[in-house]
């Protein structure tokens, strides 16, 4: 008897368990594919679309949100993160990617030492002073993965990729660390010339171009 498949939605993002993202769905192939998850209460998996194809892992959504929806049947909606898998087959049979796969989680089900949620934290709130636009959803502290819900707002799609595939809390905390500790005295410099560039050498703005 053949595994249940879970439908596939190819996408250039990378969604992590119990946190949001919005989508906007035009295709008819993914409007057939929501439409269905909708109806069924049912999941439908995220996974990394790169040129050379997708990735073999990816987190499963459920739509929590249904934000409009258009007379030819396009859909706004907010879909939330539920369980992390690894592709074990594809099946190509409908319009819209399936496949066969193996869900999986952490190896170490406990939270990571608190020294290291400390600095990985102290180092978020550093980065959300500076950071122009918000995650999506407001980052969980108590969650037991904390990484997840700190990590949602970073554009790195294949550091989050990694982040996904991770199965320790303590070691997603210390690579987010690592990775936040170059990014935020980059974006804080980024944003230094930002203020600045509109300045000439007088001291005065430039003209208007």
């Amino acid at each position: 008897m053949q595994a249940k498949l879970l439908p596939l939605f190819p996408l250039q993002v990378v969604v992590f368990p119990r946190t949001q993202l919005p989508l906007h769905i035009f295709e008819e192939r993914y409007k057939e594919m929501v439409g269905d998850a909708i109806r069924d209460k049912s999941e439908f998996g995220i996974v990394l679309a790169k040129e050379e194809g997708i990735l073999n892992a990816g987190c499963t959504v459920v739509v929590d949100k249904i934000l409009k929806s258009h007379p030819d049947g396009r859909m706004d909606i907010i879909a939330r993160g539920i369980r992390r898998f690894e592709i074990v087959m594809l099946n190509q049979e409908k319009a819209y990617l399936r496949g066969e796969v193996a869900y999986f989680d952490d190896d170490e089900p406990d939270p990571a030492p608190t020294e290291v949620r400390t600095e990985a934290l102290r180092l978020y709130q550093t980065w959300m002073e500076f950071e122009e636009s918000t995650p999506v959803s407001e980052a969980v502290l108590s969650d037991a993965q904390l990484s997840f819900q700190l990590a949602q707002g970073i554009h790195d799609l294949d550091f989050l990729h990694f982040l996904l595939r991770t199965r320790s809390e303590t070691l997603r905390l210390k690579k987010l660390t690592e990775f936040l500790s170059e990014y935020v005295p980059r974006l804080r410099l980024t944003l230094s010339m930002k203020k600045l560039a509109p300045l000439n050498g007088r001291g005065t703005r430039g003209p208007e171009m």
